[in-house]
């Protein structure tokens, strides 16, 4: 059994800092990828970050480019999002994701075949 179990969400002020936490735990799995992605009420869920297991490549979509930064511990199977400068609209359920095949798609929900339950983060004005 795999799992993927995100930490770390909470509520914030606009402008703070927050740091989630993923961690992949259960039968050894090579991955691919593994990703960010967020979903806010009545919306879809989209594409926040990437990054690529083999070489530490990371991606990013334009909304959060210079404000988070996605990172990994190889030897703890975790992956982190660091967020700064938070507003509002940063505000959403932030979902783990990992991919066990390869593919040149980061930003597809449907590229990811394992997912977390969801952390949320509340950014006040």
């Amino acid at each position: 059994q795999v799992q993927l179990v995100e930490s770390g969400g909470g509520l914030v002020q606009a402008g703070g800092s927050l740091r989630v936490s993923c961690a992949l735990s259960g039968r050894t799995l090579w991955r691919h990828a593994m990703a960010w992605f967020r979903q806010a009420p009545g919306k879809e869920r989209e594409f926040v970050s990437a990054i690529r297991w083999s070489d530490g490549s990371t991606y990013y979509a334009d909304s959060v480019k210079g404000r988070f930064t996605i990172s990994k511990d190889n030897a703890k199977s975790t992956v982190y999002l660091q967020m700064y400068s938070l507003e509002p609209e940063d505000t959403a359920v932030y979902y783990c994701a990992a991919r066990t095949y390869y593919s040149d798609s980061y930003a597809d929900t449907a590229r990811y075949n394992y997912w977390g339950q969801g952390t949320q983060v509340t950014v006040s004005s």
